[in-house]
């Protein structure tokens, strides 16, 4: 067992192209966004086990002692739900516990019990995780959540080597220990969501982009990273609603929507070939390319029925900078990405942001095709986010 303590961080996503075709069987690409994720695990001897998320407000803490006389074995059998029921025993919830908090509570107890449990006694330890991923937006912070308490977990118990060597500002795993680490953030995702595709907790731990297609993940060789504006526009949606509005559309129009679902397919193989050329030698022309893959997929999404007037906003504000935005994600409301030129200078950068800002949106200048989970040391990290893993 490590005395020092740990820092994981992980990325969020976005679905750069292939939303709903996905659903219908086509390929869709889901690419690293580099807002990231970040876990601090404290070794204690206090015989607790405490658990703080201030994004969402949750502070809770438990007895390692009443934990260790737990009987685990149900983690082993039964199906995710019935294991569910019982961490809801074990984590003892208040009544007034939203959705969120109660099921982020129950990933970690699923997370720390299961992996913990080959220990000789289970470890007393706080965790803090703090993440600058917006929830429910679609950009996958249960996953990178997921796959930073699975790294630490399984780190701490020394299921998997500790990659970070003394002097190191940052390090990663090794394919094979990254394999174990998304297995368990799966099991994370599975505990949140019931029945995830897997994607988000891929591309989390992976990092980088990867193709998608009917169950098949794949990852894409070195995909460069891309810098993004990312926009939220703060409308709340429904993405069950939105899948399944594609879904009648595609009844009533075979013949119009089944064309259309080909096509996006197209855009997401053309989009691919184009991030493999440009690991190998990127130019300007790929940009421009690019662009014009985002502006096709765009007006077929909004053909699917999917748009949103903020989403229209988005696309006309930037597009008169001469940039070039899609939704990301199910659509109706939601985020939006707008790629952004090497050559783009920042003040252009920031004016942009000011106008969407001004539209009441949220928005980041970031990038995509990130580094996936990753072990960092203290001094590394920036200062806010010390501070606000430390509660300051």
């Amino acid at each position: 067992m490590l005395p020092e303590g740990l820092l994981v961080s992980a990325p969020g996503k976005v679905i750069l192209h292939g939303e709903h075709a996905v659903v219908h069987g086509k390929v869709a690409l889901a690419v690293a966004l580099n807002l990231r994720t970040f876990l601090r695990l404290q070794p204690r001897s206090n015989g607790k086990v405490g658990l703080s998320l201030p994004n969402i407000g949750v502070q809770r803490i438990w007895d390692v002692a009443r934990l260790q006389l737990l009987d685990t074995s149900f983690l082993e059998q039964g199906d995710i739900t019935e294991q569910v029921e019982k961490l809801k025993e074990v984590a003892g919830f208040p009544e007034d516990c939203a959705d969120r908090e109660r099921l982020a509570v129950l990933a970690f107890l699923y997370l720390y019990l299961s992996i913990c449990r080959k220990q000789s006694a289970l470890p007393s330890l706080d965790v803090v995780v703090w993440s600058e991923l917006p929830t429910g937006a679609g950009l996958g912070s249960s996953a990178a959540y997921s796959v930073c308490l699975a790294a630490a977990l399984l780190t701490l118990c020394e299921e998997i080597p500790n990659p970070l060597k003394g002097g190191e500002a940052a390090s990663r795993w090794t394919a094979e220990d990254l394999e174990v680490i998304n297995k368990w953030a799966f099991q994370g995702e599975r505990v949140i969501h019931g029945n995830p595709s897997g994607v988000d907790n891929a591309v989390s731990t992976w990092g980088g982009a990867l193709r998608y297609q009917q169950g098949k993940i794949s990852p894409l060789k070195r995909p460069p990273a891309l810098r993004i504006l990312l926009t939220h526009t703060r409308v709340p949606r429904s993405t069950k609603a939105l899948v399944l509005g594609v879904r009648n559309r595609l009844l009533k129009f075979p013949e119009i929507v089944g064309p259309l679902l080909t096509s996006m397919d197209a855009i997401s193989l053309a989009c691919e070939r184009v991030l493999g050329e440009m690991a190998a030698a990127p130019a300007p022309e790929h940009y421009l390319v690019l662009e014009e893959l985002i502006d096709m997929n765009q007006h077929h999404l909004n053909a699917l029925g999917v748009g949103h007037t903020s989403l229209d906003q988005l696309c006309q504000l930037t597009m008169a900078r001469g940039l070039h935005s899609k939704l990301t994600g199910a659509g109706g409301g939601g985020c939006g990405i707008t790629l952004l030129r090497p050559d783009l200078e920042g003040p252009e950068v920031e004016a942009t942001k000011q106008a969407l800002t001004d539209c009441g949106f949220d928005c980041w200048e970031t990038s995509i095709g990130a580094p996936g989970v990753s072990i960092h040391s203290a001094a590394s990290l920036d200062a806010p986010i010390r501070q606000a893993l430390d509660g300051l």
